[in-house]
């Protein structure tokens, strides 16, 4: 396994592979990896030829007052579990080398963006877009792999992909979950014991959603007061970002169940830490 930490390494490497048809398959992550990360690296082992993975802990995705600072970081741990897995090469860089002196330019997704985490995250999906954007004209994909925890984000990096014609395809992988049902995720290492102990209350209220949405009997409204209140009563001094309903395609709040796939996502602050989960509902 090669560890590049310069764009130019990277792209000498990747053209060697491309030069023998290979199939690349990429990873971005900002590292603190885990059996999430590792199931999308699997993944592209089976589908492809050589496999990237970058780890960089992107500044401009972060807002004013949140963790940029403080977010796990364990690199040696990083290389070691990449290396485990087979993967042909990992992208390190510097924050100078994603961001020179007297960069200005940026890319921005301005539909999907204005839902879900992007109404409290202003500037946040800005970033994520400007970063990957930026590894794809590194790395050069044919295949790039994402979570389905971040579901929004996959969705907007899908149509960023196809607005400026990227031709890359993306895969969204399931959320993978602690046996307790709490979505991995590097940011579940900010819960204290007891915070951990009732964080799976977040999935359950996801389940409960489903149920509901299945028996068709209640309004989209109705189900996000009941799952509000799984929230609040089990999950103490939580704060609630949202609760939404939506349609996965346009992210926009539903105003009846109907047939086809809908959305039930949540965002809440646990303590320091912002968990965020969703579930997929298939309506017949």
């Amino acid at each position: 396994m090669i560890v590049a930490l310069k764009i130019e390494k990277v792209r000498e490497i990747v053209k060697k592979a491309k030069k023998k048809g290979k199939l690349i398959g990429f990873i971005p992550t900002m590292g603190a990896l885990h059996e999430g990360h590792l199931s999308l690296v699997r993944r592209a082992r089976k589908e492809c030829d050589f496999v990237v993975v970058s780890i960089f802990v992107n500044p401009t995705q972060f807002g004013a007052g949140e963790d940029l600072h403080t977010y796990p970081r364990d690199f040696k741990k990083d290389k070691n579990l990449l290396k485990k897995e087979g993967v042909n090469l990992v992208f390190y860089p510097k924050v100078s080398t994603m961001y020179p002196k007297g960069f200005s330019t940026y890319v921005e997704e301005v539909s999907l963006s204005k839902y879900l985490c992007g109404k409290f995250r202003p500037g946040h999906f800005r970033g994520v877009c400007t970063v990957v954007a930026k590894l794809f004209n590194v790395v050069n994909p044919d295949i790039a792999y994402f979570g389905q925890k971040d579901f929004q984000q996959a969705q907007i990096i899908k149509r960023m992909v196809r607005d400026l014609n990227f031709p890359i395809k993306i895969r969204v992988l399931p959320i993978i979950r602690e046996k307790d049902g709490l979505a991995m995720s590097s940011r579940n290492s900010y819960l204290s014991p007891y915070q951990r102990k009732v964080a799976p209350y977040l999935y359950k209220s996801l389940i409960l959603a489903k149920e509901l949405i299945l028996k068709k009997r209640y309004s989209p409204s109705k189900i996000r007061k009941e799952v509000k209140k799984v929230i609040k009563e089990n999950i103490p001094y939580a704060k609630i970002d949202y609760v939404e309903i939506v349609s996965p395609t346009t992210l926009r709040r539903i105003k009846k169940i109907d047939k086809g796939e809908i959305l039930v996502a949540v965002a809440v602050y646990l303590g320091k830490a912002r968990l965020i989960d969703n579930i997929l509902v298939r309506v017949r």
